[in-house]
């Protein structure tokens, strides 16, 4: 039986979804025949009902196109399977989200979760439509062949106040905290394809059921969570050992680099963020220091800024607060992004030491002046450092190693002996003279 549906056509709406049968607690989004409950939202790709599955199909010429449920939803767990067919494709599942006349004519935006059989695998990241883009990429929790291209697959969407998680086939894909979106339809998309010759790739649904407000699942994962919440410490993240590294409305637990009292002047604390002015107070660092640590933040840079987070401060016997240094840096306004040695000043980049790799070009991940970006730094107990950038590892390498002191020896640095190898140190936060804005500064031993 097939039953089709495309942006030309509309169908009343229809009132209430049928409850599974057995199942009293689950409701049918799909009846396995027609496409009651659903409409077009954007785009002109086809969708119709073949073999008891929603099947859409890539469309040349047509931009993302969304099938959307006539109801609305707040907190719930959805269960479905996912096929992708003919050729692999991106495509995705909306949740929570919207399309009003007033809010880009219409398109549909909000929280994805990602079906993505290409190279990268980054199914069941999540995704905020035509807004702040990535917020979960594949990267932060790699499952390379989890998802089977041209095989049914199992997909869970929870989404219960802030936070977000998704499954694929049994596996904890991705964890989000954001409180952007309460509410709004679920979508199945089919996306706009780049040649003429990717039309008619097709895209599967099947066993669409979802489960309004539902109880809490443990707050537990093994896997990173991205919380966007400003200065929000989640149940998960306690389990997992972060602290806050700074309490969003004081300076307890930080002083002067120089050893002194907090700065009077140069930063200030305003709205859960903290200001570097560009008055020159000077750098602040931790009072503990740190051996084996992973360390996350949110920072905002202003056009031209120059900043940096620096670790395993110690004075290495030159009366400065010395350390490595994840640099921050506006790298198309700042001229010293093009000093030093192959761009080992730009952003993310360990300063004068060592380039940090290309970046992507995704949206949310590519670096964007004036807005918030994430930074994380992992530093072992074996002596790997990680940086990564807005969900991105960037950089990697090993303290001590024989690349890190040639690299070492050819740097600004060369004479201090024993540079960057010290098993305990503070973390810094630099003020180079320039308007830098940091918040959610969260640490957990390793």
């Amino acid at each position: 039986m097939k039953f089709v549906l495309t942006c030309l056509m509309t169908l009343p709406m229809t009132a209430g979804l049928a409850h599974a049968a057995g199942d009293s607690e689950w409701q049918s989004l799909f009846d396995g025949k027609t496409l009651n409950g659903w409409r077009i939202a954007n785009g002109a790709a086809k969708y119709e009902v073949i073999d008891g599955a929603i099947v859409g199909t890539t469309t040349a010429g047509s931009p993302n196109s969304f099938l959307a449920t006539d109801r609305t939803f707040s907190d719930f767990v959805l269960e479905f399977e996912a096929k992708q067919t003919v050729g692999p494709t991106n495509s995705g599942v909306q949740f929570r989200s919207q399309s009003k006349p007033e809010i880009m004519q219409g398109r549909v935006h909000g929280p994805q979760m990602d079906l993505d059989p290409s190279e990268r695998q980054w199914t069941g990241g999540l995704y905020d439509e035509a807004m702040s883009g990535w917020w979960y990429p594949g990267t932060l929790n790699p499952q390379p062949g989890l998802y089977k291209f041209n095989e049914w697959n199992q997909i869970r969407i929870e989404a219960l106040g802030p936070s977000m998680r998704t499954w694929v086939n049994g596996q904890l894909s991705a964890y989000v905290l954001d409180a952007t979106y309460t509410d709004g339809f679920i979508a199945l998309q089919v996306h706009s394809i780049d040649q003429p010759d990717e039309a008619g790739r097709q895209i599967h649904w099947r066993n669409l059921r979802i489960r309004e407000h539902p109880s809490a699942s443990p707050g537990e994962a093994t896997i990173f969570v991205r919380n966007t919440l400003p200065n929000d410490l989640s149940e998960v993240e306690r389990k997992q050992g972060w602290q806050l590294l700074w309490d969003g409305t004081s300076t307890t637990g930080w002083r002067s680099a120089k050893g002194e009292p907090f700065p009077t002047h140069g930063w200030r604390i305003k709205d859960g963020e903290l200001i570097i002015t560009g008055g020159r107070g000077g750098d602040v660092v931790t009072e503990k220091t740190f051996g084996a640590f992973e360390l996350q933040l949110d920072f905002k840079l202003t056009p031209g800024a120059n900043s940096g987070i620096k670790y395993y401060v110690g004075d290495y016997g030159t009366g400065d607060a010395l350390g490595l240094e994840y640099q921050l840096l506006d790298d198309e306004r700042h001229p010293d992004a093009k000093q030093g040695t192959d761009g080992d000043r730009t952003l993310a980049s360990l300063y004068d030491i060592q380039p940090r790799g290309r970046l992507m070009s995704n949206v949310g991940i590519a670096p964007k002046v004036g807005e918030w970006q994430h930074a994380r730094i992992v530093a072992g107990a074996d002596g790997t450092i990680e940086h990564w950038l807005n969900g991105v590892k960037v950089l990697a390498f090993k303290r001590g190693s024989e690349d890190f002191q040639r690299r070492v020896a050819a740097s600004k640095f060369k004479d201090i002996a024993n540079f960057g190898q010290l098993e305990q140190g503070r973390i810094l936060l630099q003020d180079h003279g320039d308007e830098v804005r940091f918040r959610s500064i969260k640490i957990r031993a390793l």
